[in-house]
């Protein structure tokens, strides 16, 4: 006998990737506090007991998975809001960086957002509901020995430009979610995920520790804005009746913004000393 869909008298957002300590447990709890009836997914579902503990509903879902996202929309009978959360960071210099890794991320980052995307249209379509994308400000901002994290993010923010006006006629909203600094476990999982060490005979073993330190975000990990602070002013800007577009929220996120509208190139220096490359072109120059 088939599962019984899940209905819903409120308005319903599904998240991806809620894991605890993430960005989008922090997502969930803000939906759920702001009176939505939330779906908080994670391909472990163990990992979500943050949220399960608030009376949150979780589903399993591997969003790199056609079987298990096919068998997330069969058990939702509507759905308003969809928030594709879900990513990965990897860290390396473009002149050592693994392909086929690189190609993982984009999977992730990009290619299961439009996955879902599809899949759950035309629930979406039934209610004008939203679609909303995290990019993060990595989407416009040039940060050393992270180039795949950020074109991936780049990709997606132009997807989601495209898919602004291509659903408006159809009465869905678009949001790309351009995150600042935030304290969550994006470092953590990377670091976890991949050892952050420079290859064998890289051009930059001159300044192997200080290109390991940049690489493993050091100078990043713990700092930013408190991710339920974070969450809280992001629903905010979510439920307004006219979403913007485009969602700055989080530590540097407005600096970032300013950045796109400087000359070319004229954060260079600032983000070279944040990130040790000024340290890096005196030690590679020896």
């Amino acid at each position: 006998m088939a599962d019984k869909k899940i209905s819903s008298s409120k308005r319903t957002v599904l998240i991806t990737g809620c894991s605890d300590g993430g960005l989008g447990a922090a997502l969930a709890i803000a939906f759920h506090e702001a009176g939505l009836h939330v779906f908080a997914t994670a391909r472990n579902p163990s990992k979500m007991t943050q949220v399960a503990s608030l009376g949150i509903e979780t589903l399993t879902l591997d969003v790199q998975s056609d079987s298990s996202i096919a068998d997330c929309v069969s058990k939702l009978s509507d759905l308003d809001i969809l928030v594709n959360n879900a990513g990965a960071a990897y860290s390396m210099p473009v002149s050592d960086l693994s392909i086929p890794k690189a190609k993982d991320i984009f999977d992730l980052n990009v290619w299961s957002y439009l996955a879902m995307t599809q899949a759950f249209l035309p629930l979406l379509l039934k209610s004008k509901g939203m679609i909303v994308n995290q990019t993060s400000i990595a989407a416009v901002t040039t940060i050393p020995f992270q180039s795949t994290y950020n074109a991936s993010k780049a990709a997606m923010a132009m997807f989601s430009d495209s898919q602004r006006l291509e659903l408006g006629p159809f009465g869905i909203t678009v949001v790309d979610l351009k995150t600042g600094a935030v304290v969550s476990n994006l470092i953590k999982n990377q670091k976890e995920a991949t050892q952050a060490s420079l290859p064998k005979g890289s051009i930059y073993e001159p300044a192997k520790e200080a290109v390991e330190r940049t690489m493993r975000g050091d100078a990043f990990e713990d700092v930013g804005m408190p991710a339920q602070q974070w969450a809280g002013l992001v629903v905010q800007d979510l439920l307004r009746k006219r979403p913007p577009p485009n969602v700055w929220r989080g530590a540097k996120a407005g600096l970032a913004w300013v950045g796109t509208v400087l000359p070319f190139g004229m954060l260079d220096g600032m983000m070279k000393k944040m990130t040790g490359i000024d340290v890096v072109e005196q030690m590679v120059r020896k």
